[in-house]
């Protein structure tokens, strides 16, 4: 009871911070200067620790995840359950952007010209050299820089090699858990700042982008929330209820806390220590939640598949441009595909709507319609990725849990 007492103290404290800062920011509409110079740089210390935090926190989870596992055939096994989740939520996220764009074409009769003649539609990236990126060729390097991807492999491999040498792998896996331990603690310290956080990050976001810039794109952003919303509500209901035997209604209620947060930072990575406290929760075991949500911070971007299908049709009908159906299945596959590879972090599916763009010839200089509320649209889509990732952490673990049930009574005489 203790416990469930400082869970919701917790979202309560957040979810505080996040009303008093939408106030905040309403009070100060269309003058967002003094927010943005006292709260904006409480907001990016607070997201500048959590990614102190992010590269040595994946790492050492994920090492010390695989390792947990128990044999290289099940850091494979829970790999492959987790990655296929992902590809098929995504896939089914940016079709639900596109019927929806498609049911309310959003952006039609603006009448914008593009500049210069369509570009060709770009060459999607092949899937051979997506694969061939991953691989580090300096594991070093790849921390330094922070590419997850290559981290992750890295991580994985090392897991898996420790499992391999046995009694030789044992100091470094107990060096490996200690940090890992010690980025647990880190990451407490820094949590107690949360709600605080939350304040200064929404409030000058609502001051900048309130009456002037979310009337004329209110139809977009009405679309993207709403598409969000019933992919939360009715894809990953089904995936807890059906595959993870789960109640949808525990299932939200235990994410809470990590779902305000990521509304409020718009940053997967960031929000994974929360993520991590939730999945514990919700009955992943240490193993299956420090192997799939780091995984998921990387790879699951299911609403920035909505955002991506949605702005597409939105710049396509605000030019003029009718897609056909087999541009909009190329838009399914580009989106699967770069989701591989966007970061979790504020901002990167900009990057990734211009690579959309370029699939099927829309104008780049497109982007720049969106780009104005691209902060405002990244709440939403992040929290629909974190919501993602713990469906996935709950599915999978579940199906472990099946699993170990069966070979016990395979082994029963």
């Amino acid at each position: 009871m203790k416990q469930q007492g400082k869970r919701w103290g917790l979202s309560a404290r957040i979810f505080l911070g996040l009303a008093l800062g939408v106030a905040a920011g309403l009070a100060f509409q269309g003058a967002p200067g003094p927010l943005e110079a006292i709260l904006r740089p409480v907001g990016t210390l607070f997201l500048n620790l959590l990614k102190m935090l992010v590269v040595p926190l994946v790492f050492s989870s994920i090492a010390v995840g695989a390792c947990g596992l128990g044999n290289a055939g099940q850091v494979g096994r829970i790999g492959v359950k987790a990655v296929a989740f992902y590809l098929v939520t995504t896939a089914l996220a940016v079709t639900l952007g596109l019927f929806a764009a498609n049911l309310f074409p959003v952006g039609r009769g603006l009448g914008y010209q593009a500049e210069g003649t369509p570009s060709a539609p770009a060459e999607s990236p092949g899937l051979l050299d997506t694969l061939l990126d991953i691989v580090p060729t300096n594991p070093v390097a790849a921390l330094a820089e922070g590419n997850m991807l290559q981290i992750i492999l890295f991580a994985v491999l090392l897991g898996g090699a420790l499992l391999l040498i046995g009694e030789k792998g044992r100091p470094l896996r107990r060096g490996l858990e200690s940090l890992a331990e010690a980025m647990y603690a880190l990451t407490g310290a820094v949590m107690k700042l949360a709600p605080a956080a939350v304040f200064a990050l929404i409030a000058p976001i609502v001051a900048s982008y309130g009456r002037e810039v979310l009337p004329s794109l209110l139809g977009l952003a009405a679309l993207v929330y709403a598409a969000c919303a019933v992919h939360m509500l009715v894809v990953y209901s089904a995936a807890v209820a059906g595959l993870g035997r789960l109640s949808p209604l525990r299932f939200f209620r235990e994410a809470l806390p990590a779902l305000l947060f990521a509304f409020s930072s718009a940053s997967s990575s960031a929000t994974l220590p929360f993520s991590m406290e939730a999945a514990e929760r919700l009955g992943a075991s240490a193993p299956v939640r420090s192997f799939v949500l780091p995984l998921g911070a990387t790879i699951n971007m299911d609403g920035t598949a909505i955002y991506q299908g949605i702005c597409a049709l939105f710049i396509a009908n605000a030019y003029g441009i009718p897609l056909s159906l087999g541009q909009q299945a190329v838009i399914v596959l580009t989106c699967t595909l770069a989701s591989i590879g966007t970061a979790g972090v504020p901002g990167a599916g900009v990057v990734m709507l211009t690579m959309v763009l370029e699939s099927v010839g829309l104008p780049i200089e497109g982007a720049a319609l969106v780009a104005g509320i691209d902060r405002v649209l990244d709440m939403a889509r992040t929290s629909v990725n974190v919501a993602g990732d713990l469906a996935c952490a709950a599915v999978v673990a579940a199906s472990e849990r099946r699993r170990a049930g069966r070979r016990a009574g395979a082994d029963t005489p």
